[in-house]
């Protein structure tokens, strides 16, 4: 394991402009080192959003334009058994959370990880145990919803009226657009707030909510869980740092800890070995071959995730004589 630094002062190029890059933490590669153009130190940019997934050089005046944050340890490295191990804890912790979500006894979760490891799919399964009183509610009555994709401040404002309710859960899927908006940020922030009555306005006058008859203020009693790709930790932008870092501190934080490309294939070999493939009705050797071909192609694929070995498992069942040819075609890298 590698020293980590956090950069104190430093630029790095995109798209030709020399971009701020202090305050974000980085694997070491090469200490610092004066070139022709200048100074810089080389890191690791792959677990940092809006970065090359490879090594880059950051300009810098000096050593004293970074600190060390992190030495490397000396510890021995996980077992795959310890690496599984961990995972199906932070799972399990990930239910758990969940319940107590949809129970109300807490306000706030966000779950960060890769895409296509089962984030979603674990908080869904969850919340869809129906409970007496859901039961009592008759069809269609649910105290749930997973929104998806854009969101308006607006829009935000009333999807938080409609489950604002003490037992009610709204779970945003990848709804990103959301962190990026002072305004969701704000309205986020006053529902999610520590104290005991959490009241939300809307002072602007809108044809939506007379339309719909939301009031211009209430008080919201219910959960939120937010599921996402991005790692709070390395998000460029000061400005959306610290907003994110206003809502962090209102939620749990769970990492799922699945960032390498051995710790997701140690993920969809726990994931097929627990069953995730029973409906094809593949025998073993068909299941262990699927598993096969994604992990020597890792490289090659779009993404390395569950969802590769469900398409791959798709074409399988397709074309039980061409589904290697047609997964090259479909699921490769170009």
């Amino acid at each position: 394991m590698t020293h980590k630094i956090e950069i104190l002062r430093g630029t790095y190029k995109i798209r030709g402009r020399d971009t701020d890059m202090s305050g974000l933490v980085f694997p070491l590669v090469k200490p610092f080192r004066l070139g022709t153009a200048g100074g810089y130190v080389t890191v690791d940019a792959t677990d940092v959003a809006g970065l090359p997934d490879r090594n880059i050089k950051i300009s810098c005046d000096s050593e004293s334009d970074y600190e060390i944050t992190e030495k490397a340890s000396t510890r021995t490295e996980e077992t795959d058994e310890e690496i599984i191990e961990r995972m199906r804890d932070r799972f399990s912790m990930l239910d758990m959370m969940t319940r107590a979500a949809k129970r109300g006894d807490i306000r706030a979760m966000i779950v960060s990880g890769p895409p296509g490891v089962g984030k979603s799919f674990g908080v869904e399964k969850v919340l869809g145990k129906n409970d007496i009183l859901e039961d009592l509610g008759g069809p269609g009555y649910k105290k749930y919803e997973i929104v998806k994709g854009a969101m308006s401040a607006l829009g935000l404002y009333c999807k938080l009226y409609q489950y604002s309710a003490k037992d009610n859960v709204i779970v945003f899927d990848d709804c990103d657009s959301i962190f990026s908006d002072e305004l969701s940020l704000n309205i986020l922030k006053a529902a999610l707030d520590s104290k005991k009555k959490r009241t939300i306005h809307w002072n602007t006058d809108s044809f939506k909510l007379r339309n719909e008859g939301v009031p211009d203020s209430f008080n919201f009693r219910g959960s939120a869980i937010f599921i996402t790709n991005i790692k709070f930790d390395n998000v460029r932008s000061k400005k959306m740092r610290d907003h994110l870092a206003a809502l962090e501190s209102r939620c749990h934080y769970i990492d799922l800890t699945i960032d390498t490309d051995r710790e997701k294939m140690l993920r969809i070999n726990q994931i097929v070995g627990d069953g995730m493939l029973k409906e094809y009705e593949f025998d073993s050797e068909t299941e262990a071959e699927i598993v096969e071909f994604i992990s020597d192609n890792k490289d090659r694929l779009r993404e390395l995730s569950l969802r590769s070995v469900i398409k791959t498992a798709d074409l399988v069942k397709a074309f039980p004589n061409d589904w290697e040819k047609m997964a090259m075609t479909t699921i490769f890298k170009r």
